[in-house]
């Protein structure tokens, strides 16, 4: 994810500035179909580790997506499709090969994690859950993710549901001391 300022960010760390990955809760991340359970867990990590691939997307607030970026396997197995569903639960392969994506790209082979792929901005205001299919690759026989790296910002507004409330219809003076 290439910055689009006045600097390099090789002298000047602004991954923080744009990053999701805070945001990101890792315990509600899961993946259909791959070869290591729990693996998926290990794609989405700060931009500074996209290469390091021995590092171990419901979001902890609502955010704002402006791109996304995607590190993928040699020899034909990064993906060369992407799909974007958002604020959809339980969405399995079948649902996501028929149903009408938010937004779709077609891909580059990304090797170094420096292309990122822009989103209809207005597209993906308010976003909870995001659910990205990757419906093909170059030829390989699977399809390899190393990174999965999110542009944008959180708007602070926190997904955690209503524990307690309290209705009093008519007060109680000692209860207010």
């Amino acid at each position: 994810m290439a910055c689009m300022h006045d600097h390099s960010c090789e002298d000047h760390d602004c991954s923080s500035d744009w990053s999701l990955y805070k945001h990101i809760d890792l315990s509600k991340v899961s993946a259909l179909n791959e070869a290591v359970p729990g693996s998926v867990k290990s794609v989405f990590k700060a931009w500074e580790h996209r290469l390091n691939s021995s590092e171990i997307n419901k979001f902890t607030s609502d955010v704002k997506i402006k791109g996304i970026s995607i590190v993928g396997g040699a020899d034909g197995t990064s993906p060369s499709k992407m799909r974007a569903f958002i604020n959809r639960d339980g969405i399995y392969f079948s649902d996501a090969q028929s149903m009408q994506p938010i937004q779709e790209w077609d891909l580059a082979e990304n090797l170094q994690g420096v292309l990122e792929y822009q989103t209809r901005y207005s597209r993906f205001q308010g976003v909870g859950n995001l659910t990205l299919h990757f419906p093909e690759n170059f030829g390989g026989d699977t399809t390899q993710i190393h990174y999965i790296g999110l542009k944008g910002e959180a708007t602070q507004l926190k997904r955690d549901a209503v524990a307690n409330i309290v209705y009093e219809l008519m007060p109680n003076p000692s209860d207010h001391k």
